[in-house]
């Protein structure tokens, strides 16, 4: 059991990033490919071969999942995910005025509009949920069929007929691996982007830290303590296991991190692979800025809107921030011609992602300037890849203590 020094079950699990479930189907008002009429065919090209996985019934699930408008209704309401990506667009539009892009998981559409509206000569829309067809819809009502095309498929699955000039996508799920949906970003790009192309966003940064949170502490466990006059501390291992044994999506404060973060992955859309993304294990070593009960860790990412990988335009992200992480979280650029920064961090405006918190079963004391340190790993879940396992192995004032959960 975590909070001891030997391991704990398996098997915790939080719900995710838009997530829930069941079996997509394929219309025929919507075919898995259309061709746009017009001069880009002289663009035209054998697509470059991939090794795409097989479609499993869990990935059939997942885009069911998004075929719910709720789903996207809260996302377009996010306004610091919707208007950076609007102005990330707006910012790189000399790279999309006459350029051909693809949208990968389009949802609604509305990143495709935006590129339609930046001038773009022509956007692909791929989805693999229902979604797509409602995509269609939107399209056409706003007179955008002749420059927007829809595709209800996977983009492994799916064709085009030429490169594409730019990709965008909305591809970060909460704790930015969970869901796996870069996978697709990456078989887009291997599949059709040309060379010296825009992937927007072009970088991410996934980081953690240590946290104290004691009134959460308080509000899930305490409680049970006394309830009405009634002694129901029985239930105290109970409402520890429900509280705490599944990772949490909420939102916390900058005064709730007790250390700099750590960058525990970082992400060159441009070059990573997705067999990298299969396991990702990272060191830490923390020191405490304060005297506070450490309750867990959280995770949260960064997104960069970056140039071409050709344009050596200035990055937020650069090598420095990959081992100096408190340098990292710079959401206002300092000059026009420093990358736009989409942050998820908890001293910036709250998004739906929210933060990804690991809590502990018990709470440690830690004293000012004490060291915390470890190591974690995610990786895919066997189970389904869209799943996430989190394996935390931490030591603080002598103690040593290991953590399991699956965010699913």
């Amino acid at each position: 059991m975590e909070g001891l020094p030997t391991s704990p079950p398996a098997g915790a699990y939080s719900n995710g990033h838009h997530n829930n479930q069941n079996g997509t189907t394929q219309t025929d008002d919507l075919k898995p490919w259309k061709s746009h009429s017009g001069g880009a065919r002289s663009r035209s090209r054998v697509p470059r071969e991939v090794d795409a996985p097989p479609c499993t019934d869990f990935d059939k699930a997942y885009f069911q999942s998004y075929s719910h408008v709720g789903i996207h209704e809260e996302m377009i309401k996010d306004r610091v995910r919707t208007e950076t990506y609007r102005t990330a667009i707006l910012q790189h539009q000399k790279h999309i005025e006459g350029k051909v892009v693809v949208d990968v998981g389009c949802g609604t559409g509305i990143l495709s509009i935006f590129c339609a509206q930046a001038g773009a000569k022509h956007v692909y829309a791929v989805d693999a949920s229902e979604i797509a067809l409602q995509a269609n819809e939107v399209v056409k009502a706003n007179k955008l069929s002749d420059r927007i095309t829809v595709l209800h498929g996977r983009v492994e699955d799916v064709e085009i007929d030429e490169e594409v000039d730019v990709i965008i996508s909305e591809w970060m799920g909460y704790m930015l691996l969970y869901e796996s949906m870069l996978g697709s970003v990456i078989i887009a790009r291997d599949r059709w982007l040309r060379p010296g192309g825009l992937i927007l966003p072009s970088i991410a940064v996934l980081y953690m830290a240590p946290v104290t949170h004691p009134n959460r502490y308080a509000e899930s466990v305490d409680f049970w303590r006394n309830v009405y006059g009634i002694d129901m501390s029985p239930i105290l291992p109970l409402a520890k296991q429900c509280a705490f044994e599944e990772p949490s999506v909420e939102t916390i404060s900058g005064e709730n991190v007790l250390t700099w973060p750590h960058v525990v992955k970082h992400v060159d859309c441009y070059t990573v692979t997705v067999k990298e993304l299969e396991s990702v294990t990272a060191s830490f070593k923390f020191q405490s800025m304060m005297r506070a009960p450490f309750n867990g860790f959280a995770f949260w990412f960064d997104v960069e809107f970056s140039g071409p990988a050709d344009t050596g335009a200035p990055s937020s992200t650069d090598e420095s921030t990959k081992t100096n992480p408190s340098g990292g979280h710079r959401r206002k650029r300092a000059n026009p011609d420093e990358a736009l920064v989409l942050s998820t961090a908890p001293e910036d405006p709250p998004t739906h992602w929210q933060q990804t918190m690991v809590y502990f079963y018990e709470p440690i004391d830690v004293e000012q300037d004490q060291v915390i340190d470890g190591s974690v790993t995610l990786t895919q879940s066997k189970e389904n890849a869209r799943f996430m396992n989190i394996h935390l192995e931490y030591s603080s004032g002598g103690r040593s203590f290991v953590k399991e959960s699956v965010l699913r």
